[in-house]
């Protein structure tokens, strides 16, 4: 059985960000997964699209963005002394590797 991981809720203040941060994801490939690449702080979806494009994109079929601030960030690590924990209620669900 697996220890179920004790979370917290990240922050919702952006981490020194003087302008929006937004999240990106990209899809390499037509048929591909999309996948989170990382972020870009910019004042508006067309900048950060410019600038995602050229730091994680410029080959990529498809890239989304997502304002930093819509995302809700829940970790097991340390990110931000303001963090609240949240359990997570399974009941009696066993957790196992398959």
């Amino acid at each position: 059985m697996v220890e179920k991981p004790e979370r917290a809720r990240v922050g919702d203040a952006p981490r020194d960000a003087t302008e929006r941060e937004w999240e990106v994801f990209v899809r390499e490939e037509s048929d591909g997964r999309m996948r989170y690449v990382g972020s870009v702080t910019a004042p508006d979806a067309d900048v950060a699209y410019e600038q995602a494009t050229k730091l994680f994109a410029w080959f990529a079929d498809d890239v989304w963005l997502c304002p930093a601030e819509a995302v809700r960030r829940y970790s097991t690590h340390d990110l931000d002394e303001d963090a609240d924990p949240v359990p997570l209620d399974t009941g009696d669900e066993p957790r196992t590797i398959e």
